[in-house]
């Protein structure tokens, strides 16, 4: 084929196609073209999903009717005139081509009525065409009208989710705004009902309150104050710039340098980070409720992230992560926006030293109400322990002795729950297996059992089980994790957490298809728990209520992103009910691609992996022996639902070459 132009009309919709890619993109351009205007009331209206309807409306100061039609026109900005303005971009917008993007893939109607104009001008586009152009009446302020989007694009809308998920990603949009202007009224409708609306009021505490929950808000702390403007070098004016500086401190260019104009050569950044961060006890099972905002621009970076969890070292489990709104104010000269379409990423010329500054105004501000004696934070932003050194004398015997105490007065040892039906499910070998889709575990790096791990024949009569695992002896425990048994060919070292998750996986599996009705047990609740889970993922539980009901969850929708729990599965009785659905819904969230028996079979997982014995807990003889005879009595016992070993054996034949008896 011969090297050609492409015809407008193909160039367009590749180019849409790196803006637009579901209504969420949409949603997000227009009202960053509604803050860029000024307008201090802003609302969000959909309906299925943003796909039939998206419409944002504003009170700005409106489009002059003779730029109207050339809003339309790729590279058509009023943010920019010159190159030198991209060193220095202090808008949301500034590409050009958020409105010529959307008009190409949908139906589009603008009215907007300039400050300085008596009348609105109305724009009816198809498909980035201009169908009709006519005066309207209006107030000051400009409304856009997304109808029927990807309309000529049927390989996109293939890839659009449900509707609900679609509303709750454009929430998730509106909220941000939200966050990052508290002084500004957002509001978010979706098929006629008002889901979201922020007050305005200026105060971020009561944008917290309407995301988040007063219960949840309540538990957050202000790091304002805690990260006071700080002058930062540029790396490539300063020969010594590897030499930290402290954030707090001001730094001038020392005379040394011999810079006959020193702001010419190099330039002096100011760096400020505030906002509010969560109290340990208030944690996520992910990172989706770490928000970043750059010069009050949503932004991921995965650097920046990952400050906020350093500053937590310590002070949250493993695997759980906090709530944090992190706003990070810098020149705008020394931070590049101009990466990706989207403009959700960045880059710093300093990245080092923005990572030192959030990390430290984070760890002040949790330290301050969680104190660490023996953990610092030294000039360079790294966490520096005291008393877990091994060279410390006495460390390792310390560190342990603190951590049996700890124990020791926990005095709570919880029921193991562990009975197991005489018959189980013949379930197939773990040979063939694909990556569980579900698990939050860090340590987990192998794969899972079979997409479908069930027998095909699940109404027949359950089999008798063959015993895989020979009679085991408790000898003890190591570590408040493994314990230690004997068996006729040697030691056996088992994960204590790893094993109760299979045979609490098992017993799922045999009440829900070793029974008539396939019903698991349930716990009630005496009353009724409030969920507020958040626009985000409220569309995504509302669209698994169903599995959520097999698994043993009893939740029911109770207005907006608010749900009610009535019951659980009968293993997590004694557990935080509410946190673990709000688990459960941000993994949802995570993996979007599961449906039907898999996603059941996951959500099962799940359930076992937090109602199972944790990592750390002391058990008595007892319930270590009840512990080993359920396992034995386990279909697969040497492997836990997601994949991982229960156990290591090591024969008799071993220890006793390491020992040089043979």
């Amino acid at each position: 084929m011969p090297i050609h132009l492409l015809p407008p009309e193909v160039a367009s919709k590749i180019a849409a196609g790196e803006v637009v890619e579901r209504p969420a993109n949409v949603a997000k351009e227009l009202v960053e073209n509604s803050i860029d205007a000024g307008a201090t009331e802003i609302r969000v209206e959909i309906r299925e999903g943003g796909r039939r309807l998206l419409r944002v409306s504003d009170n700005g100061h409106g489009i002059p009717a003779a730029e109207a039609s050339l809003a339309f026109e790729r590279h058509a900005t009023s943010k920019l005139t010159t190159v030198d303005d991209l060193g220095r971009i202090a808008t949301f917008g500034f590409r050009g081509e958020a409105l010529y993007s959307i008009a190409a893939v949908s139906q589009l109607t603008l009215a907007s009525r300039h400050q300085a104009e008596e009348y609105a001008l109305s724009l009816r586009l198809e498909g980035g065409v201009i169908q009709q152009q006519s005066r309207a009446g209006a107030p000051v302020g400009t409304v856009v009208s997304v109808e029927h989007l990807f309309f000529n694009m049927p390989a996109r809308q293939k890839f659009l989710r449900a509707p609900a998920a679609e509303a709750g990603q454009i929430g998730a949009v509106v909220q941000r705004f939200a966050l990052a202007h508290p002084d500004r009224r957002f509001s978010y409708t979706s098929e006629g009902r008002l889901l979201f609306q922020s007050t305005g009021s200026g105060d971020l505490f009561d944008v917290l309150v309407k995301v988040y929950g007063l219960e949840s808000a309540r538990q957050m702390i202000s790091i304002t104050g805690t990260a006071s403007p700080s002058t930062i070098l540029l790396a490539s004016a300063i020969p010594d710039a590897s030499t930290d500086i402290d954030f707090m401190a001001d730094v001038s260019l020392p005379a040394a340098h011999g810079l006959d104009d020193p702001p010419a050569v190099a330039r002096q950044t100011s760096l400020a980070v505030a906002g509010y961060v969560s109290l340990p006890s208030l944690t996520r099972a992910n990172r989706s409720a770490i928000e970043l905002f750059v010069n009050r621009r949503y932004v991921e970076d995965r650097s920046l992230t990952h400050a906020i969890v350093q500053a937590y070292h310590t002070l949250l489990p493993v695997g759980r992560y906090p709530l944090a709104v992190i706003f990070v104010d810098i020149d705008p000269a020394t931070v590049d926006v101009n990466v990706h379409p989207q403009k959700t990423q960045v880059r710093f010329a300093e990245e080092r030293r923005v990572f030192s500054a959030v990390q430290k105004a984070v760890r002040r501000a949790v330290v301050a109400v969680a104190p660490v004696p023996d953990l610092a934070v030294d000039d360079e932003g790294r966490l520096a322990p005291a008393s877990e050194r091994s060279d410390a004398p006495g460390g390792d015997m310390s560190a342990w002795s603190v951590r049996r105490d700890a124990l020791l007065n926990a005095g709570h040892q919880r029921s193991l729950d562990m009975y197991v039906p005489s018959g189980m499910p013949q379930l197939p070998p773990p040979a063939s297996s694909v990556d569980d889709a579900l698990d939050d575990d860090p340590q987990s790096t192998t794969p899972s059992n079979a997409i479908d791990p069930y027998p095909a024949t699940r109404n027949t009569p359950l089999a008798p089980r063959a015993t895989q695992l020979p009679p085991l002896r408790v000898v003890g425990q190591i570590g408040a994790t493994y314990i230690i048994a004997e068996g006729p060919d040697g030691m056996f070292l088992i994960d204590q957490h790893a094993a109760h998750e299979r045979i609490l996986y098992e017993k799922f599996l045999a009440q829900r298809y070793g029974t008539l009705d396939g019903a698991v047990a349930q716990q009630h609740l005496l009353e009724p728990l409030t969920l507020h889970i958040g626009t985000r993922l409220a569309g995504l539980v509302a669209a698994h209520l169903a599995e959520l009901r097999h698994v043993g969850f009893d939740v029911e929708p109770f207005g907006g992103d608010t749900f009610l729990v009535r019951a659980v599965p009968g293993a997590l009785a004694g557990e935080d009910p509410l946190r673990i659905v709000e688990d459960i819904a941000s993994s949802l969230g995570e993996r979007r691609n599961l449906v039907g028996e898999e996603l059941e079979d996951a959500l099962v997982k799940m359930v076992c992996k937090r109602a199972a014995i944790k990592a750390g807990q002391l058990l008595s003889d007892l319930e270590m022996q009840e512990l080993i005879r359920q396992l034995e009595a386990c279909q697969s016992p040497r492997t836990c639902p997601h994949g991982r070993p229960t156990m290591i054996q090591l024969a008799a034949s071993e220890l006793e070459k390491a020992f040089g008896r043979i």
